[in-house]
Formats: structure tokens, sequence, C-alpha cells
């Protein structure tokens, strides 16, 4: 069955290594990974960061943070450059705690968590962002392969990117790209968003698929929401995904006027249970289109 993970974001941002013991209260709760922000240096020692999930018994996958000073589509060198850099030292860590993927919006260029409005391009730089993204992952995924890690490139919705916010946009940067180290990451919060159908866009990313975010379309628990989620786990199921599924049901309850649903905010209650619940209304999917194949 496939692994089902949760973020970590989902109790702090960020993670330290005061937060360890939630290693163990993930476990508890019926996860198998945590997902992982890249810590940024200094942020976690990574030799302990990989004991304590050892001892945890809880395998792990990181999740890339760009910028716009960390950019692989910038038309800025030194930008274009540190984003490279950063997902090799993604891989790094990774390498580092035990992980073998790096999922994310890989490519850049955010938006509304960069305080940047999308803005009309032309297509002379379309086409040069492209070319800039996909030696960029070249670049990176040569140095991955190495480390036996693979990157994970996620189209995002239309409001956090301009550049890749389809599975068919994906697709197209991957065929371009052509490296058996940079495959695909999906998270149906976004593909709520932005695909005709969750099922056929799944089917579309077939076996480039690596890593899988199950999540709600408000980014509530799993089960709260419009997802049809025996479609979604059906349509992994026939393209023969294997790998980790990973929650984010870090929408709080809090729906006063005037509160910005788009910034994380922690938690402000014991949510344990739901969390319990979660984990094991994924299971139940997964193991519900296993028994009906």
């Amino acid at each position: 069955m496939n692994p089902v993970g949760l973020i970590s974001m989902q109790y702090a941002r960020p993670f330290t290594a005061e937060h360890f013991p939630l290693f163990r209260e993930m476990r508890r709760l019926g996860y198998d990974f945590v997902e992982l922000l890249v810590p940024e240096p200094g942020e976690l020692d990574l030799v302990e960061t990989r004991k304590a999930l050892e001892a945890a018994e809880l395998s792990v996958v990181l999740a890339a943070r760009v910028n716009l000073q960390r950019n692989l589509c910038s038309d800025d060198p030194a930008a274009h450059r540190a984003g490279i850099d950063y997902l090799k030292y993604a891989a790094d860590c990774a390498a580092a705690l035990g992980a073998t993927i790096v999922g994310g919006p890989l490519t850049g260029n955010p938006l509304v968590f960069a305080g940047r409005p999308p803005q009309p391009v032309t297509e002379e730089e379309r086409l040069a962002r492209k070319a800039r993204s996909v030696a960029g992952l070249k670049e990176a995924g040569d140095h991955a392969a190495m480390l036996g890690v693979t990157l994970a490139v996620e189209p995002l919705n239309r409001f956090e990117s301009d550049v890749l916010c389809t599975t068919k946009q994906a697709i197209e940067l991957l065929d371009a790209v052509d490296h058996p180290a940079v495959q695909l990451m999906l998270d149906t919060f976004h593909m709520h968003m932005e695909e005709a159908s969750i099922a056929e866009a799944i089917r579309l990313g077939g076996r480039r698929v690596v890593h899988f975010q199950a999540n709600e379309n408000h980014r509530g628990f799993p089960g709260t929401g419009a997802t049809v989620w025996v479609e979604v786990f059906r349509a992994l199921r026939e393209i023969g995904y294997e790998g980790p599924v990973s929650l984010e049901p870090f929408r709080r309850d809090d729906d006063r006027f005037g509160v910005p649903l788009a910034q994380w905010r922690p938690p402000h209650e014991d949510e344990s249970a739901r969390l319990r619940a979660s984990a094991e209304f994924i299971k139940s999917h997964i193991l519900l289109t296993e028994y009906r194949r």
C-alpha cells in the first residue's frame, strides 16, 4: 500500500529540533512519513534529524521552497544560478536525511507568496523561461541522480505560478528536460482549480508521477470538501502509482471575516483526532481501490 504522510508545517514553521517529538506523534497517528520543508542552512542538524526520524520509524520526503532570488525561470543570471544551486542543495539535504524525493514548484516564478502579480509576457520571453527551466532542471537532475534523489516538479494554481499550472504543461516541460531524475508531482488542491478532470490529469501524468499530495479543494481535512476521492485513487491505481501520498490539511477552523485564508497559521487546538481520521480515510480509499482491481 502507498505510504501516507503528513506535512511538517501542519504543526510548525520552521520545523526545528524542538519539534522532533512530533515525529513519534505522527507515527502514533498512523502516518508513515513526514514531508519536511527543505531546511534553510542552520535550521536543522541533518544528522540529528535523521536519527530522530529513524527512532520514530518515520521516513521522509522533502518539499522545496523557492523564491524570486532562487528562481530557475529568472532572466537574472544570479537568480537563475541560485535556483539551480538551491535544487542541488535540496538534493544534498535529501540524501543526508535518507529521502529519495524532493518535490515542489521547482521551476520558480512564485506569484502571491512573493507579492508579485502575473504579467503578460512576449512569446520570446515565454520560450526563454522554458529554456532556462529546462537547462536548470537538467543540471540539477544530474546532481540529484548521483545521490539517488528524484526531483518532482509540481504544477501550482494560477495565483501561485505563472509558468506551470497544469499537468499538460508539466508534461511539455518534462519532455524537454528528458531526465530520469526529473519527474512529476501532483497536488489535488491545485488540480481542483486548473484541471477539467483530476482523474484524467492523473492518467495523463502516468508513470511520471513520483509524488502525490492528497488535499481537499479548501485544504481542510480529507473527506470534508469537494474531492471525489474514489475517482482520484482509482486513477492512481490505473497508472500503477505506488509512491508516497502526503496530506496538507492545514486550513484552520477560522472563518471570521477578513482572515486571510492563503496565509499559513499555526494550530490553535489539538488536531490529533482529525489527523488520525485523515490518515485512516486516505488509507481506506487506497485499500478500496486495491481490493477492486
